[in-house]
């Protein structure tokens, strides 16, 4: 199997018309963005093991196999393939990849019910954050990936200045979550259906110039500014994709012999050819 397929070149004027010129306060759910992440690909050492976590831990359930390659969803909505390769090393917590994978549960109550699971079986948790926008717990992976579960908070409560919408990073209200479930026990039967990859997260060399390839060829609006960071999305949604040094500040290519990202497929609500495009830092990017 060939590690990285050939990348169309396309401009983002071929694009252009299908997509807002400035994100919008009238907010919509990321799947009806005109652009949105369908899916995700993993490279792995072990398909079979990391899809046992998968299952276990964020819910998913096994839809299909082609080769190597094992796709995991909610309902029958595809959202993770789990592709193997012999001879992978594990990936650098400072090379340029995969920061987070974002699955999106279609309620606060999900949440609560994902979270009483998570204490029964006593799952790692790598942190919590209540982002305004949203509440979101984070996970790390057997192989070192990072996983985010969250839901949204209403949309008509989400602040707008300036055509950034306000984010940040507060103590999680994990008692008024698991409120939302009254006198009843909390019950888990893995993701439900309308859970979905709500954003990605990436971890690159340059903020900065990731988020103008972003913007300038993928034609997402930048949502929320900052040196290090950048958050973008169509369609006024709080963000499908984002952008950050944290941890890889000057990093190049990632290595194609280790774990981690293989690819990012986003899907366009207008009709239109499947494309493929990368970034300066090797992510391979579909557009179906």
């Amino acid at each position: 199997m060939r590690r990285r397929d050939i990348i169309k070149g396309v401009g983002a004027a071929a694009l252009a018309s299908t997509l807002p010129i400035r994100a919008q306060a009238a907010n919509s759910l990321p799947l009806a963005a005109p652009i949105h992440v369908g899916s995700v690909g993993l490279w792995t050492r072990d398909a079979e093991a990391l899809a046992g976590w998968y299952k276990e831990t964020v819910g998913l359930r096994e839809l299909s196999r082609d080769g190597a390659t094992i796709w995991l969803g909610a309902g029958t909505a595809p959202l993770l393939a789990l592709q193997e390769q012999s001879g992978l090393t594990l990936a650098d917590p400072r090379e340029a990849g995969l920061f987070h994978t974002a699955f999106l549960l279609p309620s606060r109550k999900d949440l609560a019910n994902w979270i009483g699971m998570a204490i029964a079986r006593q799952v790692p948790v790598a942190g919590t954050a209540d982002h305004r926008v949203s509440e979101a717990i984070y996970l790390t992976d057997p192989e070192g990936n990072g996983v985010e579960i969250y839901a949204d908070r209403p949309q008509e409560s989400w602040n707008w200045s300036g055509g950034e919408v306000q984010m940040g990073t507060f103590r999680l209200d994990v008692d008024g979550i698991m409120g939302t479930l009254g006198p009843a026990l909390p019950s888990w039967n893995g993701a439900p259906q309308g859970t979905s990859v709500g954003h990605v997260h990436l971890k690159v060399g340059d903020a900065r110039r990731a988020g103008r390839w972003w913007r300038d060829v993928m034609g997402f609006d930048a949502v929320s500014t900052r040196d290090d960071a950048m958050f973008l999305s169509t369609g006024g949604y709080h963000h499908h994709v984002a952008v950050n040094e944290w941890l890889s500040a000057g990093a190049g290519k990632r290595s194609e012999r280790a774990t981690g990202l293989s690819f990012v497929e986003l899907r366009q609500r207008a009709r239109g050819e499947a494309r493929q495009y990368e970034d300066d830092w090797g992510t391979q990017i579909r557009l179906a």
